[in-house]
């Protein structure tokens, strides 16, 4: 558990759970969204859950496994715990405890938004997908890769029965790329389907924006107010959406930082209210300082404010930050073959890319690795 919050932070503030990709430390999640940055901003707390290798190689939340995505059981409780903690430490208020996260990390919200959903008033989900889709490694695969068309009725029930919560339920945000290789959009239509289920709302949005990079759907209630909004962006493929030109922008690009010309993390946060009632938080000095506090068995690190303009969760330096930087895409073949490999089950064999051209997903080895894994065709 990794924890950022400003100094003198007064009592009754937000909690923010920020929930890294694949191949993330909850350092490079901070560094590319700038959640840091806007709370020195706006007054809240922000926890990191970070994921340990021991669990998975790639650093991947356990989104898909049932002994990870149970109310009071695996991973799910112990971002709860971690939430808790943070309420206690920070004194938070515990009517504005919201989560947001990339990929597996965005399937992960999903599981808490489910999980806990009398904890959390709202959630952001970036690329990733609904709960309860996937219950085991080629499920979750499944998932990512095709479309299943489910049953909105079955989607919205996923949640239902994972707590015994009746409401009022939590708002959410979705974001997905037209364009996303990895997860495929039509899981941005499921997690819409899933949540409209859940807030019986009817499955054509109140209000719609169709602007030139974007579109952004509405669903309000009664009272207009609104329960749940949901972006796609453009040509965008599988990443977080940013802003860097933007005034006060507070992100930057890289590796699944995408460069879009729209702010997320801004948007998000005038989502759940959070630029309502902000804070004159007093600028950060130009050192930096770390706390450790015994939790049970664990450690809690808080980073305290670092130079202006620059965060970690964890002490990652400057250096690390530039490099993350001009760190080159990533190719999606190798993450898809390290998480095949890391599962057991038969390594799709790609073929090698052309120097210069861009990292694209090859379905074709995916699906043959998929049908020996099922037994389907000789291994």
């Amino acid at each position: 558990m990794f924890a950022y919050a400003p100094e003198d932070l007064p009592p009754n503030r937000p909690v923010v759970i920020a929930l890294h990709g694949c191949t993330q430390t909850s350092a490079e999640y901070d560094h590319g969204t700038g959640w840091s940055s806007l709370a020195d901003r706006l007054g809240f707390a922000i926890v990191y859950p970070q994921q340990q290798p021991t669990n998975n190689p790639k650093n991947c939340f356990s989104w898909f496994l049932p002994g990870d995505i149970a109310r009071g059981h695996g991973e799910a409780l112990s971002i709860r715990e971690m939430i808790e903690h943070a309420l206690t430490r920070f004194a938070g208020d515990r009517g504005k405890v919201f989560v947001t996260g990339l990929s597996a990390g965005g399937a992960m919200a999903s599981v808490m938004l489910a999980t806990y959903p009398e904890v959390i008033a709202g959630g952001a989900i970036i690329a990733g997908l609904p709960y309860g889709c996937a219950s085991n490694v080629q499920q979750a695969f499944e998932a990512m890769f095709t479309e299943h068309g489910h049953a909105t009725q079955a989607l919205g029930d996923r949640v239902r029965a994972a707590s015994r919560h009746s409401g009022p339920w939590p708002n959410i945000s979705v974001w997905h790329g037209s364009r996303d290789p990895i997860v495929k959009p039509s899981n941005g239509e499921d997690i819409i389907r899933q949540w409209t289920s859940v807030h019986g709302l009817s499955d054509s949005p109140s209000h719609q924006e169709f602007l030139e990079s974007h579109n952004r759907r509405v669903w309000s209630d009664a009272n207009g107010e609104p329960l749940i909004e949901a972006f796609s962006i453009r040509g965008m493929g599988h990443g977080v959406p940013i802003a860097t030109k933007m005034e006060e922008s507070c992100s930057f690009a890289g590796a699944f930082f995408l460069d879009v010309g729209i702010s997320s993390t801004h948007h998000i946060s005038r989502f759940w209210g959070l630029h309502e009632s902000p804070v004159e938080m007093p600028r950060a000095a130009p050192t930096s300082a770390t706390v450790q506090m015994p939790t049970d068995d664990r450690a809690l690190l808080i980073a305290a404010a670092t130079a202006e303009g620059t965060h970690g969760s964890g002490g990652a330096s400057t250096a690390n930050d530039q490099a993350q930087q001009m760190r080159p895409p990533l190719d999606p073949n190798t993450i898809i073959a390290a998480a095949f490999e890391a599962a057991g089950l038969p390594v799709p064999e790609f073929p090698i890319a052309l120097p210069g051209t861009p990292p694209r997903v090859a379905p074709g080895p995916i699906i043959t690795a998929a049908l020996k894994a099922a037994g389907l065709v000789p291994r």
